[in-house]
């Protein structure tokens, strides 16, 4: 891991630990609620793996808390406002030619909303397991094209299309063309960790 991933991982596992031992749950417990193996929660919590998105989500909801909380690396400015300057954003997804998605804003549980920053090089993919129930997603592409597929059907946009979908089902981002893509994608998550929260967290 380069430093600024490595820094991320280590800020990760340090938030998963404090929510879990705020919650009283031992290592098992919370593999069990997020349906997630004990080995990758001890690595994780050692800052030892750059976790995927999917483990993230799964650890976000099992504790009940949003996913920008776990990965953001300052404070707000305020109770008001939180600025993210360029550059600043979790880098969550490189994908083998360069590619990256990066998580730049998030709102408050238990309904979240992410904004995230997409570029995808040439030939690039990344598929997502279906998130929770009554996700929605929202999907802009700012240069190039991308595949969106949703449920096995694919929806080809070029740059100015936008796309809104179910995101409770398996789902993926492709860039079929030899030239970079980029996107904006907004994810809307109700409820998050709602089942697995005890009263006064």
């Amino acid at each position: 891991m380069d430093d600024e991933t490595e820094s991320l991982a280590l800020a990760i596992g340090r938030r998963v630990r404090e929510q879990r031992q705020a919650r009283e749950w031992t290592l098992d417990r919370l593999a069990a609620e997020a349906g997630v193996s004990r080995r990758m929660i001890v690595n994780v919590e050692q800052g030892a793996v750059n976790p995927s998105v999917g483990t993230l989500l799964r650890l976000s909801d099992a504790l009940g808390v949003r996913l920008p909380a776990l990965v953001h690396t300052r404070a707000a400015a305020s109770d008001l406002v939180e600025v993210t300057r360029r550059g600043e954003g979790a880098v969550l997804w490189t994908g083998e030619h360069g590619g990256r998605g990066v998580l730049v804003a998030g709102i408050e549980s238990p309904d979240v909303v992410e904004l995230w920053d997409w570029t995808l090089e040439g030939g690039e993919r990344h598929a997502s397991e279906a998130h929770s129930t009554g996700t929605r997603e929202l999907l802009q592409v700012i240069d190039g094209e991308v595949v969106i597929e949703v449920a096995g059907v694919a929806h080809g946009l070029a740059a100015g299309d936008a796309l809104t979908f179910a995101a409770d089902v398996d789902h993926s981002y492709a860039n079929r063309s030899s030239t970079a893509a980029r996107f904006s994608l907004a994810v809307f998550e109700l409820g998050v960790g709602s089942s697995h929260r005890t009263a006064g967290s």
